[in-house]
């Protein structure tokens, strides 16, 4: 089965045992060596005036956590580890030279 980062976006992430709802999957961490999956990141609840001002944490799902892909839901089991997110360095939008930048 292939699937498109599109596609998982569009997918809601639940944990099989309690029935939380995570959230839609925004990104994914790649190890570029193997060329492997390692995570599924999911963001937690916006602030205030629907996120524009920030999110608070962002849930890992690490892949071996993920029990069954749905057409529209992903489940997963297991204790799912949130953080606080981690600020950009590097493009225009964690404060580099953003596009059209010369030097």
């Amino acid at each position: 089965m292939e699937s498109h980062l599109g596609e998982l976006r569009c997918k809601e992430v639940i944990s099989v045992s309690d029935g939380t709802r995570y959230g839609f999957v925004d990104d994914l961490i790649i190890d570029l060596d193997s060329g492997r999956v390692c995570a599924l990141l999911v963001p937690g609840p916006g602030r205030f005036f629907f996120g524009l001002l920030g999110r608070r944490e962002v849930c890992v799902i690490r892949w071996e956590q993920i029990c069954r892909f749905g057409p529209d839901i992903i489940l997963v089991q297991g204790e799912v580890r949130c953080q606080e997110p981690k600020k950009r360095r590097h493009g225009w939008l964690g404060g580099g030279p953003g596009p059209g930048h010369r030097q």
